[in-house]
């Protein structure tokens, strides 16, 4: 429509070409032109209707209209349009690293049709250095709007995903008293009834009276035990799987380790608890035990030397699943099977956790094993730099952007020759003019971090080309160009007001506003009163720069806003998670004392009566309300998602039988982060192995092997990209997925 209103009004068609015609030979006659022009145009339409579906063709297509389009001169005006159009719709509908190929294209052809076109190697080089300013600015742009609609579809799955959360919190709480049921009163039960049977067996008054002793003992032993279990889970020792063992004569034990992390010991204490039982319950007990550390690892190992056991049929069935998936679960390994006659359970836990900072080791590793064999190893070390989490693909991206845009702004305004003086007609001039707008464009990439120190070092260069203005200097004067660059300062007010609020923050926008009105005072159609003037003109540009302040200070404010109504929704979310976990304990609790719990009692009060034949009879009796009670709380999978969030990581995992470990001190993420580190961690569980979830100050890493398959590996770089992350994936398909924590502009 805009080129047919171009062709039907007289007059616009010559004065387009004055500005558009960059003098290309070959179509000076009107009527090539005009069918140039038409094709172009058709070109161009194409383009826009393919921008969605396929940006990368619609990219080709719109420099194919823009090469028709210069060649045509004023004739075609629709392919600027078009170009910025696409470029932007490239950024929000794919990743980063397709999106930025199509920029730094897009700004190359820039130069080759400037080059073409007859311009001198600095007009070319201007040419290309404003396009890539422009590119770059479309590019952030395209990739900001793909976060917020990536961030919206988070949230509005994380506000879904809430409601189930206490239901599975409620789950995760039941699993867990499951297990530790299995493991203590079976544990003090199952021994309770070897004793006594054995007792019983042998008609021997002394052994009776021993095992009776042992039963009021080990009953009121188990009873407290499970009291204190439903109210909280307790903490092991590894002194604890000593006296363990103590209970259990004739086991050969030997402990090598001082030390070890707690959830370790609480794993590796179960293992042994479990070991144990089950040597009793199948076999003549256990022989053998050791709990022994490397460098690296912790082992338990038990074995027994097979023979019948003393009472048969006391297993629940479900004791070798829950320690297999425990073990896992803290990346260890797990095996129990026939040794020779008897039988072994032997686990393995990594004692050295991986620190946050080696997240960061283990995508160069990564990336390196995904260029090793191809002799491209300092290629790979770049790309590893590029994805990392300090990357241009991660939070400091706009910073890096607004960077690029000032320098090429700056640059590509002043590198071709025309100007009196030409500022870079030598490079004793040029390489200072130069120096002095990248000092002035470089402190943008602090902007978040350090705002006031960026400020600071943004003016005292403009102080500088001020001293030099003074000085005679034969370079442009700062007059000339503050007001096309002061945007810099203006950015970085904003972002001193945004991102380190304070009340003394208010002084930023007057002193850029006083550095302002110097600089513009020292320009030559400044005459009388510079002073004076120089106030005049601090005042006027107080108003933008206070303007831009106040913004600032009103994203802070909205910043805090949001954080505080995050930390409320999260705490009661934690009260629901509390009283849901809460109430199936009492659920539990309820069960327990009117099954198991009460034959446990009643085997104290049989033996505290010296009655062993009852003792026998209530033991078995609270196995098997024990058994009942466990295969009653065993509940069927409705099929329903767990929550989108880290912790409903594990209850996918647990449903799929696999395995998920956490490295670092986990903590409360944004809700798009928790989302994004649950969709990429379910990705990774497809394939059936364990998921590593690493938690660091600056973000997440979620590590696994990577389904096979295009479609696959598709998937997870756009989750990961979307988020502003990235993912390598190794020639033996061990993917690690960054996912960066970014502060909001």
């Amino acid at each position: 429509m805009a080129q047919l209103v171009v062709w039907a009004v007289p007059g616009v068609v010559s004065a387009l070409g004055l500005a558009l015609d960059l003098g290309v030979a070959g179509f000076a006659d009107g009527g090539a032109k005009g069918v140039v022009a038409g094709l172009g145009t058709g070109v161009a339409a194409g383009a826009l209707g393919v921008r969605r579906v396929a940006p990368v063709w619609a990219l080709g297509g719109a420099q194919a209209a823009a090469f028709l389009g210069v060649s045509a001169g004023g004739a075609a005006v629709v392919w600027p349009f078009v170009l910025v159009v696409v470029l932007y719709s490239l950024a929000v509908h794919r990743t980063a690293g397709l999106a930025a190929v199509g920029a730094v294209a897009t700004s190359l052809l820039a130069v080759v049709a400037a080059v073409v076109a007859g311009a001198a190697p600095r007009t070319a080089a201007g040419v290309g250095l404003l396009t890539a300013g422009g590119t770059a600015i479309l590019w952030v742009l395209g990739r900001s709007r793909r976060r917020r609609r990536a961030d919206r579809a988070a949230l509005a799955a994380y506000r879904a995903g809430t409601s189930v959360v206490p239901r599975f919190a409620a789950e995760a709480e039941r699993e867990r008293l499951m297990a530790e049921l299995h493991d203590v009163a079976a544990h003090r039960l199952t021994g309770i009834v070897v004793s006594a049977a054995a007792a019983s067996r042998l008609a021997d008054g002394e052994l009776a009276a021993e095992a009776t002793r042992h039963a009021a003992s080990a009953a009121r032993q188990a009873v407290a035990e499970l009291d204190r279990l439903i109210e909280a889970a307790g903490t092991v020792t590894l002194d604890d799987i000593d006296a363990l063992v103590a209970e259990h004569t004739g086991v050969d034990y030997q402990r090598t380790v001082a030390d070890a992390p707690p959830d370790v010991v609480a794993v590796a204490h179960r293992v042994v608890r479990e070991a144990l039982t089950n040597a009793v319950r199948y076999a003549s007990g256990a022989r053998r035990a050791r709990v022994e550390a490397s460098a690296t690892t912790l082992s338990v190992t038990v074995s027994d030397t097979g023979g019948p056991p003393a009472a048969p049929g006391l297993g629940t069935g479900h004791g070798l699943d829950g320690l297999r998936s425990a073990t896992r679960a803290l990346g260890g390994s797990f095996a129990a099977g026939p040794d020779g006659v008897g039988w072994t359970v032997h686990a393995e836990f990594p004692l050295a956790a991986a620190p946050a900072s080696e997240g960061v080791r283990e995508h160069d590793a990564l990336s390196a094993s995904s260029q090793r064999g191809t002799g491209r190893s300092r290629v790979g070390a770049l790309v590893a730099f590029l994805n990392g989490p300090v990357g241009w693909r991660g939070p400091g991206a706009l910073d890096a952007v607004l960077v690029v845009l000032a320098v090429a702004l700056s640059l590509g305004a002043t590198l071709p020759p025309g100007d009196d003086p030409d500022s870079f007609s030598s490079p004793r001039l040029g390489v200072p003019l130069a120096l002095l707008f990248t000092a002035h464009a470089f402190p943008l990439w602090w902007r978040r971090h350090a705002p006031r120190g960026a400020l600071t070092i943004a003016l005292a260069t403009l102080l500088v080309w001020l001293g030099l203005d003074l000085a005679d200097w034969p370079g442009p004067p700062l007059s000339d160009v503050f007001l096309w660059y002061w945007w810099v300062e203006l950015a970085l007010v904003y972002a001193v007001a945004a991102f380190q609020p304070g009340h003394r923050t208010w002084s930023a926008p007057l002193v850029v506003a006083a550095v302002g009105g110097a600089a513009l005072a020292s320009g030559d159609g400044i005459t009388g009163n510079r002073a004076g003037a120089g106030a005049i003109i601090a005042t006027a540009l107080a108003i933008p720069c206070l303007a831009v302040w106040a913004l600032g200070v009103h994203t802070a404010a909205r910043r805090k806003r949001q954080d505080a109504a995050t930390a409320r929704d999260r705490d009661r979310l934690e009260r629901e998670i509390s009283a849901a976990a809460a109430a199936e304990r009492l659920r539990v609790a309820d069960g327990l004392r009117r099954t198991a719990r009460r034959h446990t009692q009643n085997v104290a009060d049989e033996a505290d009566a010296g009655r062993l034949g009852a003792v026998l009879a209530e033991a078995k009796a609270g196995l098997a309300a024990l058994r009942k009670l466990l295969a009653d709380l065993r509940t069927q999978d409705d099929g329903s998602d767990p929550p989108p969030t880290v912790d409903g990581i594990a209850a996918l995992a647990a449903r799929r039988g696999t395995a998920i470990r956490f490295v670092g001190e986990r903590r409360p993420l944004p809700p798009a982060l928790e989302v994004a580190t649950y969709q990429l961690a379910r990705e990774l569980l497809a394939e059936g192995d364990g998921v590593t979830v690493t938690f660091s100050g600056r973000g997440v890493a979620v590590s696994g092997r990577a389904p096979d398959g295009p479609a696959a590996e598709r998937r997870l770089r756009a989750l990961t990209d979307a988020c502003g992350g990235t993912l390598t994936i190794a020639d033996d398909r061990a993917a690690r997925g960054w996912l960066p924590e970014v502060s909001r502009p």
